[in-house]
């Protein structure tokens, strides 16, 4: 079963790190993300910009673009994983190593219902 680990944290606590904290914070990631890469269960993963940048579409017919995503928590979500993972437990497993090093992060652990890949998106530079 694929499960979507979702990385919310204080979004101001992350702009205030220094270039250097937030390279060593996401090196670490990159450290655990590693061996379940390597064993076929981590897929996709992305930092998301600010949600100063996130506009939501909401309403009836062709909607109405608003600005922010208007969530009433102290968290923002601010990136995701992509897992495979046998179990739900296992799935938690993942987003407790994740969390050993980024310990200030909130992960929410969803099963995903329906997964459509994409083809064609390379990597984002910045």
């Amino acid at each position: 079963m694929l499960y979507a680990i979702l990385a919310y944290h204080v979004e101001d606590e992350i702009l205030s790190w220094t270039p250097e904290q937030d390279a060593a914070v996401v090196a670490k990631v990159i450290e655990v993300q590693a061996p379940l890469r390597a064993s076929g269960q981590f897929g996709p993963a992305a930092r998301l910009d600010e949600t100063r940048k996130a506009r939501t579409l909401r309403g009836p017919g062709a909607g109405m673009v608003l600005d922010g995503p208007f969530a009433e928590t102290k968290e923002q979500l601010l990136g995701f994983h992509l897992m495979e993972c046998a179990t739900e437990e296992e799935a938690i497993a993942a987003a407790r190593k994740l969390r050993a090093v980024n310990p200030t992060a909130v992960y929410e652990i969803r099963p995903v219902k329906l997964y459509v890949p994409a083809d064609g998106f390379g990597a984002t530079s910045g």
